[in-house]
């Protein structure tokens, strides 16, 4: 994971200038300013966290410069290819999104809807014969 926090970690300084210049250009214009200076925190968190985590695991076959394609083969994580619920969420997504245009009603109800489709989405190996 060195690479990936490296390149955060090193696009922090980048929105720092950025932000600074676009700031002194702008005359500091409210919202972009503080817009590219807070993407320079995110970035920097982002980087904070690969890096901290790199700390706590091995080296990953990706880590190698030597490393072969065979060395990462296995399991890489548990998915779902059955599951109907990143479609739900989408649908949420969509809905909340068409109420910006429509109306702030359909806001609330693509929320709740959304709402409702991340918890079945979260829990649903723990219920049938996926139940832990």
């Amino acid at each position: 994971m060195k690479i990936e926090y490296k390149l955060f970690l090193f696009g922090a300084p980048f929105f720092v200038a950025a932000g600074l210049v676009y700031g002194l250009w702008s005359g500091w214009e409210p919202v972009g300013s503080v817009s590219i200076l807070l993407t320079a925190g995110l970035v920097a968190m982002i980087g904070a966290y690969l890096m901290l985590t790199a700390r706590r695991i091995d080296a990953r076959p990706e880590d190698d410069p030597e490393g072969l394609i065979e060395q990462g083969a296995g399991d890489q994580g548990v998915y779902a290819p059955w599951s109907w619920w990143p479609l739900a969420i989408g649908a949420a997504g969509a809905i909340t999104f068409l109420g910006l245009a429509v109306g702030w009603w359909l806001v609330y109800v693509g929320i709740a809807f959304g709402a409702v489709a991340l918890v079945g989405w979260v829990f649903e190996f723990s219920r049938g014969q996926h139940a832990h």
